[in-house]
């Protein structure tokens, strides 16, 4: 697939341990998805609710990914630059 291939592209070119991580944040869009970097840490959030209207009334669905990962020693938190 165009997805698989780019990010067989990306890893490739970060193979000098400049990828920290690849989180999957399939199904959700990028306004819903939230990255900060403090205190030595990088925490993703991705939040995602929707609301369907049926007979019984109004169902809500939610879902999220919270992810940390700590960055290696070295690596300063303005360094850090993220992509969807």
């Amino acid at each position: 697939s165009r997805i698989q291939r780019r990010l067989d592209r990306m890893l490739n070119s970060s193979h000098d341990h400049k990828l920290l991580a690849l989180v999957d944040v399939e199904g959700f869009v990028p306004r819903e998805v939230t990255v900060t970097v403090k205190d030595g840490k990088v925490k993703v959030l991705a939040e995602h609710e929707e609301e369907h209207t049926t007979t019984r009334g109004k169902v809500y669905s939610y879902k999220n990914i919270t992810k940390e990962i700590s960055l290696p020693p070295g690596v300063s938190e303005d360094e850090v630059t993220y992509s969807l």
